[in-house]
């Protein structure tokens, strides 16, 4: 970087991230390739990044989650990262609303050889939520919410139906560009984001924080254990 560089703020977060990416979550080929594909298919480039993949690696291996669910998909590249983390009999189910995203997902997860543990389901996925209950599933150990944020709220709502004590949520974009912390929004993410932590403040099931990143942009990820 040069000095003007280094000067910028967003230049400099933007650089620390890509020097601790290179340093402790360096890409592979099916990384690369899920990118790639998603960028191929015309995919709006908003995946996590890959310091935030290997986060919710390392957590899902320090849980020794079993189960994964996942709202929100794209192109499987937050899935793959999750789902590397689980043995060989585990199971993640991911929920997608986009077929076309799904399906982009699904040769990304075949490709890293993760499609006997991923399975991707599409459609709304307040439509497909409550399919999981009725089938049995879960109670899985770690939840990830990275879809529309509209519905937040209803997510950790669903999320705790099919958790258990132990478990642990995690709910990405909650800073909104810290617009967070802004109570007369008329922005429909950042009003239900703040409902969402609301709730998640309020509830004596959660016992939870919040981090605030930066990197591509400034925002933040909520994560939630699940104590009774």
């Amino acid at each position: 970087m040069t000095q003007d560089q280094t000067q910028d703020p967003q230049a400099r977060w933007s650089a620390v991230g890509d020097y601790l990416a290179d340093m402790l979550a360096p890409p592979d080929e099916a990384l690369t390739a899920a990118l790639a594909a998603a960028r191929e298919a015309g995919l709006p480039a908003i995946a996590v990044s890959p310091t935030e993949g290997k986060l919710l690696h390392l957590l899902a291996r320090t849980l020794g989650a079993r189960t994964v669910l996942e709202i929100g998909t794209l192109a499987g590249y937050s899935t793959i990262w999750l789902a590397r983390a689980l043995p060989s009999d585990g199971r993640l189910i991911t929920l997608e609303y986009d077929p076309a995203h799904a399906d982009v997902a699904r040769a990304n997860l075949a490709r890293a050889g993760l499609d006997a543990i991923a399975e991707v389901r599409t459609g709304a996925a307040l439509d497909t939520l409550p399919k999981l209950a009725e089938e049995g599933a879960g109670p899985f150990d770690l939840v990830f919410v990275d879809a529309d944020k509209k519905n937040n709220p209803h997510y950790v709502e669903w999320a705790l139906r099919l958790t258990r004590p132990g478990s642990l949520i995690v709910v990405d974009n909650v800073v909104r560009g810290g617009a967070i912390i802004d109570e007369t929004s008329t922005d429909e993410a950042v009003r239900a984001t703040r409902e969402m932590l609301d709730l998640v403040a309020r509830d004596p099931r959660l016992d939870a924080t919040a981090l605030q990143t930066v990197g591509r942009s400034y925002d933040g990820m909520l994560l939630a254990r699940v104590v009774a």
